[in-house]
């Protein structure tokens, strides 16, 4: 009951106009964003943070727009997947094997509205068990010292590789990268600066929206620019959308496909860095196994669509749970919004659900309203959204670049910030070209001082003994987890890309 209330609580606050019309703008530009190949929920979210400091919004709308645009890009990311066969972002991947061949024989609206349906099913499952798992999760944070929490942020980097990845070394460079960035400023403990090379802007630390935008953002408008993607691409577009609405035989038969799927995905996207390319490929996997006895799977078979559809949005909204409760994030798109919520003087974890009421149910009850917003939405809109992916990359890009550098100069005032932020877009630009994940990178950003803190408090609290990491059987416990986390998306990681090679080699056999 008092879960019912709070949440009743939320939706006092959530059903305001300006929440409604800010989740509804979320929803709208995250699809779009979803759509673009390429940008994906990260970039989307990155890319709209300084639009939501520069109206000026306070906690809670800003991430009720924000949050929108999250769940938006992840529904829109099946677009691009499904009429052109190329993934609009990682967890998308998966989309292609049997969303592109439903194209091809004419059922592109029903595989697109089916994905829809199946998106929505994942997210509004997954928001219940945020609602559920998160206020007993901080139960079992409040357990946690200084040697526990240091535990908790080994495991985030060690996991938040996941099976996008090239291979573990590159994401474990990013993220010692991102903790050697965490070191710029004044040390909190002994007051000396480190790595400042005497700039005084550089005293405070870096800017974690500056870095996020750099990085995200205005890389792509290189990589864009680079590549030109969004240019025409006429024989992707020769495909027609055909009926729109799946009959309802096919949302009957692939129910259960959905239900099993959005409960794979919501573990996947509760562990701290497995996300929804995690969810997504383990929800089509099973999915296959156990249901694919004609081996119709990768030939335009809708529970192929439906199973990484449900599953990598059920992943999203499980990938909040960490995030909210612990404030490590579970996905590289929490990371993003855990920099929001850190830059808005609110700092998540077990105190959150007390100390910021407001803020959790405010935004749980928008997830509500955004998921159905989307379902409304994106159904009878998909027409307007497949032409979205006609917009060129010389309109798009200078849209991106400029929301960018004035959104940063309207939050800092700073012209010596818009420089970071161009170096950021440099540095971001080259490590793509290397293949070298950017999301550690992030996360060692935000996470490096509290960790740096608590690895210092827990060895002073126990007189210099190091042994005092693995002391307590929930250290144990969080340490054996992150090994496995490390271990496991090597082996995962092969599979999807074999599958993702094996499916590309098949293609281009039938072009030929």
């Amino acid at each position: 009951m008092e879960i019912l209330s709070s949440l009743g609580d939320g939706f006092a606050i959530a059903l305001t106009w300006q929440n409604l019309f800010l989740a509804l703008l979320g929803c709208f530009l995250g699809t779009i964003m979803g759509a673009l190949p390429g940008l994906g929920p990260s970039n989307g979210v990155a890319i709209l943070i300084p639009l939501a400091f520069t109206m000026g919004l306070g906690a809670t709308p800003s991430l009720i727009l924000l949050t929108s645009v999250y769940y938006g890009a992840m529904y829109g990311g099946r677009i691009s997947s499904i009429l052109l066969n190329i993934p609009g972002d990682e967890p998308a991947m998966m989309t292609c094997l049997d969303g592109h061949p439903m194209a091809k024989k004419g059922m592109a609206g029903e595989a697109l509205s089916l994905s829809g349906i199946a998106s929505f099913v994942g997210a509004f499952l997954a928001t219940w068990g945020l609602i559920l798992l998160a206020p007993q999760l901080v139960k079992i944070a409040l357990l946690f010292g200084p040697a526990e929490y240091f535990a908790l942020f080994a495991l985030a980097f060690m996991t938040l590789g996941g099976v996008s990845s090239t291979n573990q070394a590159k994401s474990a460079f990013a993220a010692a990268l991102g903790l050697g960035l965490a070191m710029i400023g004044v040390d909190t403990q002994t007051g000396v600066p480190r790595f400042t090379f005497g700039e005084v802007h550089l005293y405070d630390g870096l800017d974690f929206l500056v870095a996020i935008v750099g990085l995200f953002a205005l890389s792509e408008v290189f990589i864009f620019l680079e590549h030109r993607h969004g240019s025409s691409d006429a024989e992707g577009r020769k495909l027609s959308i055909g009926r729109l609405y799946p009959p309802a035989s096919m949302i009957k038969a692939c129910t259960p496909t959905m239900l099993r799927t959005s409960l794979l995905g919501f573990i996947a996207g509760v562990l701290p860095g497995a996300g929804a390319s995690l969810g997504s490929f383990i929800s089509y996997s099973m999915e296959k196994r156990l249901v694919d006895s004609e081996n119709t799977f990768g030939t335009g078979d809708p529970r192929g669509v439906a199973a990484p559809e449900a599953g990598n949005n059920a992943a999203a909204g499980g990938a909040l749970v960490p995030m909210l409760a612990l404030g490590v994030p579970g996905s590289g798109t929490t990371a993003v919004l855990l920099a929001v919520l850190l830059s808005l003087n609110i700092t998540p974890g077990p105190l959150l659900f007390t100390q910021n009421p407001d803020v959790v149910w405010g935004l749980i009850a928008a997830l509500f309203i955004a998921n159905f917003m989307l379902l409304a939405m994106n159904i009878p809109m998909v027409g307007l959204f497949t032409r979205i992916l006609m917009v060129p990359s010389r309109i798009l890009m200078p849209i991106v670049a400029m929301v960018s550098f004035v959104g940063i100069y309207g939050i800092s005032g700073s012209s010596f910030d818009l420089l970071v932020m161009i170096g950021f877009g440099v540095m971001g630009w080259g490590l793509r070209k290397l293949d070298v994940p950017l999301v550690p990178i992030i996360l060692g950003t935000l996470l490096g001082n509290s960790m740096e803190n608590n690895l210092r408090r827990a060895i002073t609290i126990d007189n210099g003994d190091w042994w005092t990491l693995i002391d307590s059987s929930l250290s144990i416990a969080l340490w054996a987890i992150a090994i496995i986390g490390f271990v496991l998306p090597l082996l995962i990681g092969r599979k999807v890309k074999s599958r993702m090679h094996e499916r590309r080699d098949e293609e281009g056999a039938i072009s030929d």
